[in-house]
């Protein structure tokens, strides 16, 4: 479990098949062989560390199901370590189970803060409510305003300049993760039926 609060922005080194190696000095610093880093949004496990930089095995499934696909060697990635019981609960739970892809569709500048619009495949809305929870590229959101296939959140300027959401152009894809909590309601009320 992770609870959407990104520690620090990593980079790629390197990309294969089925594999990536990357660069974090913050997340490796106690890592070790078979703990859980989120990157991006989906939770992977470490294989390797050496020094500031960890290799993790990426399934078929994970390239299918999540934009980590589009990454390259130097390209920016959110990165947090795995909650402990001790760990303060900032965000919201975040599994790092990637439910499906949006795409950034524009993005409003403000004062001191910005609005995002971020498409979201239709089957996802039903669990999106104004003032929710929303994880994108592993960044626990406060959903603003719900469409048909779209949705908005407020940037503050230190997720702006802390993740990946504030370098984020219109057109490029992101990983989201609806609340888990709405996901258990769904099936317990649906089982009653």
């Amino acid at each position: 479990m992770f609870t959407g609060i990104v520690e620090e922005l990593g980079t790629v080194i390197d990309i294969s098949a089925e594999r990536l190696s990357l660069r974090g000095p913050l997340v490796t610093k106690d890592a070790a062989h078979g703990d859980s880093i989120s990157v991006n949004g989906v939770c992977l496990t470490v294989v390797t560390v050496e020094e500031d930089v960890f290799t993790v095995d990426v399934m078929e499934e994970t390239w299918k199901r999540s934009s980590l696909g589009v990454l390259r060697p130097g390209d920016r990635v959110n990165l947090e370590r795995a909650a402990t019981l001790a760990t303060r609960l900032g965000g919201h739970l975040v599994q790092g189970h990637v439910d499906g892809v949006g795409t950034v569709e524009s993005r409003t500048p403000g004062e001191t803060w910005e609005v995002v619009r971020l498409t979201v495949p239709a089957a996802l809305t039903r669990y999106l409510v104004e003032k929710g929870s929303i994880t994108v590229d592993g960044i626990s959101l406060t959903v603003v305003e719900v469409g048909p296939d779209w949705f908005t959140v407020s940037l503050i300027p230190t997720t702006l300049e802390l993740t990946t959401l504030g370098r984020k152009a219109p057109g490029d894809p992101v990983n989201l993760e609806v609340d888990v909590i709405a996901k258990y309601v769904e099936k317990l009320v649906g089982g009653r039926s």
